[in-house]
């Protein structure tokens, strides 16, 4: 019975080596099968990383540039300044992409002039680029009303800044800071006197005059002036006026005399002719226009004077005095 019982013994100790050798194996074989499955999927990241960037690289997405390509000042006037900034877009893309959203402020100093959305502002089409025009309008009498001390005739500096939002495919929405700096004027108009009505030719009919106009220059800028238009009244009849092209630099904060020519028929004037002729002192109202070149660009600017007064005088071939004192 002993004999049969080792015998017996032993396929026991066989299966179980065989039991453990067979898990050891499948042990190993698991931890292979992991090892396949991890390299797979890390290989296939890696395949679909390749394929993108070529694909990226093939296409050729990339985010658009953009730059201030120009600030004009098309109009100036006493109330308002239209301003037009240039802003170049480049779209480097294969196809066109959207111009979402334009986000505009102008400020001086840190504080806030005007501001504005342009929504929809258009396309820039594929390997292009487009010159997108910013209108902006400002009003005087907004920023005076605001901040009392930005006085007319001042020149104030100004920081442009805007947000373009683009669409682009792949790298989704973009916002294109940009920013530009400038100086822009509060216009003033200039003062206008008629410091005296001198007499070329007289008759009750007609006679021609020169009316010695000084004008003075409110602005911290100069004023080429190249023409103008007046109307003037002599005690409160009016006399006529005329379009003139006259060419002279109004000096900043400066006065300027420039002689105007006229006819008018003194038999017009009534009783007020006599007052006239004895050299007592005339009212007068001027009214007009000058068209001017500045450094920001030209400007029509008015000319109105109401209430003055002026003096006539004759010239010596009339029995006149040509000097500056009043005729008795």
């Amino acid at each position: 019975m002993a004999s049969y019982s080792s015998r017996d013994d032993k396929p026991e100790i066989a299966d179980r080596d065989a039991k453990e050798k067979k898990s050891d194996k499948k042990k190993k074989e698991g931890e292979n099968d992991e090892d396949d499955e991890g390299g797979f999927i890390d290989r296939v990241k890696d395949f679909i990383h390749d394929i993108g960037e070529k694909i990226e690289g093939a296409i050729g997405f990339g985010k658009p540039t953009a730059d201030v390509s120009a600030i004009h000042i098309p109009s100036i006037t006493l109330e308002k300044a239209e301003i037009v900034v240039d802003v170049l877009i480049k779209n480097p893309n294969p196809v066109p992409i959207p111009l979402i959203d334009i986000n505009y402020l102008i400020e001086s100093d840190g504080r806030k002039l005007v501001s504005g959305l342009i929504p929809d502002a258009g396309t820039i089409h594929a390997h292009g680029e487009e010159t997108v025009k910013v209108p902006v309008h400002l009003v005087y009498d907004d920023i005076k009303n605001t901040y009392d001390d930005i006085k007319p005739g001042s020149i104030i500096p100004y920081r442009f800044k805007v947000d373009l939002i683009v669409d682009v495919p792949v790298l989704g929405r973009l916002t294109l800071p940009l920013e530009k700096t400038g100086e822009i004027p509060i216009p003033y108009k200039p003062d206008v006197d008629v410091e005296k009505i001198k007499f070329q030719a007289f008759s009750f009919e007609e006679t021609v005059a020169v009316l010695h106009v000084k004008l003075e220059n409110m602005n911290d800028f100069d004023l080429g002036l190249n023409a103008l238009d007046y109307e003037i009244w002599l005690s409160e009849v009016n006399i006529g006026g005329a379009q003139l092209s006259q060419s002279a630099n109004l000096a900043k904060k400066g006065v300027t005399f420039i002689e105007l020519p006229i006819t008018f028929r003194p038999k017009d004037f009534g009783s007020a002719l006599w007052d006239m002729i004895r050299g007592k002192g005339t009212g007068y109202t001027i009214k007009g226009n000058i068209n001017v070149d500045t450094p920001f660009g030209a400007m029509k600017l008015p000319i109105v004077k109401e209430g003055g007064t002026t003096r006539l005088k004759k010239n010596k071939e009339d029995g006149g005095n040509d000097d500056d004192e009043d005729e008795d």
